[in-house]
């Protein structure tokens, strides 16, 4: 595969260089669910057309890396499925909706994975995790009421990534998550037992949203999907796991 990019997922799809010669994978553009320059909008628009006229010239598919986020599911009363309609909530979920309206329109060969809160190996520091660790160990951290997360392990998303390549999937939305949506306080008290530390929490009220991803499509693309022990507690192994290895705090050191 060519791998567009050098940020956190295209680092973490390099043991995959070398396979699947027929796909093109787009890991570059903005990496906040915060996210609100137009300018850096505009750019990764421009990227995306860029590697939609090189796919399409070359016969490869596209793959391309959109938002399962808050931002796109987070509604009240959404089911969090790829074929249902979605009303964006926030600049980040409009503008990665926008391009996967263009991904479709081009009538390129592509494959577009919405992906939830991904954490691992060569994290920026202001992404979801990190940014908690830093501000834990800053001994303050800001909490928006009533929102909940979906995290993935980078290393899972590759494993799906290889997977949904090799048996040919196209032309689809999918969405790669856990399936299980966690409240950030538990999230918060998890890191806090990890880290052996404890912050000042201040509170921000926000319309709470149930946060949830449907894996249905996911579970029936990806059979082997049940081995990678996704679960209520799925994300604490994950947290646990990043943080022993040192990972997250190595990350947003560097940030």
């Amino acid at each position: 595969m060519e791998i567009i990019g050098r940020g956190f997922i295209a680092r973490n799809l390099e043991p995959l260089a070398a396979s699947h010669p027929d796909a093109l994978i787009l890991a570059a553009g903005v990496s906040s669910t915060a996210g609100t320059s137009e300018v850096e909008f505009r750019r990764e628009a421009e990227l995306l057309e860029s590697a939609l006229a090189k796919a399409t010239a070359d016969g490869r598919r596209l793959v391309f890396f959109s938002t399962a986020s808050s931002g796109v599911y987070g509604a009240p009363g959404c089911g969090g499925r790829e074929d249902e309609p979605v009303v964006a909530s926030t600049p980040y979920a409009a503008h990665k909706l926008g391009l996967e309206e263009t991904v479709r329109e081009s009538g390129a060969d592509h494959l577009i994975l919405r992906l939830s809160h991904l954490v691992g190996e060569h994290q920026r520091g202001h992404q979801l995790i990190p940014a908690l660790v830093a501000q834990i160990r800053g001994g303050v951290v800001q909490v928006r009421s009533g929102a909940s997360r979906d995290l993935l392990d980078v290393a899972d998303m590759v494993r799906i990534l290889d997977v949904l390549l090799e048996t040919g999937v196209s032309r689809q939305v999918v969405n790669v998550a856990s399936g299980h949506p966690v409240p950030i306080e538990a999230v918060l008290d998890h890191l806090e037992l990890s880290l052996g530390l404890r912050a000042n929490r201040e509170v921000t009220e926000s319309t709470p949203g149930n946060g949830y991803v449907s894996t249905d499509r996911l579970a029936r693309l990806v059979p082997g999907l049940s081995g990678l022990g996704f679960g209520p507690d799925y994300y604490r192994r994950v947290i646990g796991a990043r943080l022993l290895a040192g990972l997250v705090g190595r990350s947003a050191d560097r940030a």
